[in-house]
């Protein structure tokens, strides 16, 4: 059986409840979570496949918080990690009112992270269904992971987590 975790951060947000709830759809006797808090490439090497958990934090706070962040943190241990045979999915936390023109993008900047690796990158997301005005998470048309809004559409979390996990499982043996 091949070893899961679930990378996320920050811890005891939305991204952790997002997290939770698609370790319960894998199986949560599977998967391993790992905050990014203190993670390391090294922390990579166990596992077959992981999915990494990122929330987007608005642009105009991106040059005084985003740099002390966890994800800031762990983000240059992403180019150090060693992906061959690995498989990889994102999912990233965003709000599409707030920050329509800048929807998940953090999940974009990471998913360009890892086309740098060897890392095998699944779980694209149609755009349609998706209000916003631009997103940095969109390549070839498809987001590069799961979307989520869980400040505006918090009513459609769970089914796109369920049918996200559901395309992981079915396609990708997570």
């Amino acid at each position: 059986m091949s070893k899961i975790a679930i990378f996320f951060g920050p811890e005891k947000g939305a991204v952790n409840r997002v997290a939770d709830k698609i370790r319960q759809l894998l199986g949560a006797e599977k998967v391993e979570m790992v905050s990014v808090a203190n993670a390391t490439a090294a922390s990579l090497k166990p596992f077959d496949k992981i999915i990494f958990g990122i929330s987007t934090v608005g642009k105009e706070t991106w040059d005084s918080t985003f740099s002390n962040n966890d994800w800031a943190k762990f983000m240059p241990e992403i180019s150090k990690g060693d992906f061959q045979g690995k498989t990889v999915a994102i999912f990233g936390l965003g709000d599409h009112i707030t920050y329509a023109a800048n929807f998940v993008d953090s999940m974009g900047q990471l998913a360009r992270e890892l086309q740098k690796t060897s890392a095998h990158l699944v779980g694209q997301v149609p755009v349609e269904g998706y209000e916003f005005e631009e997103s940095a998470a969109i390549i070839d048309g498809m987001f590069v992971g799961l979307p989520v809004d869980e400040d505006f559409e918090p009513e459609l979390t769970d089914a796109r987590i369920a049918a996200w996990v559901a395309l992981l499982k079915n396609q990708h043996g997570f």
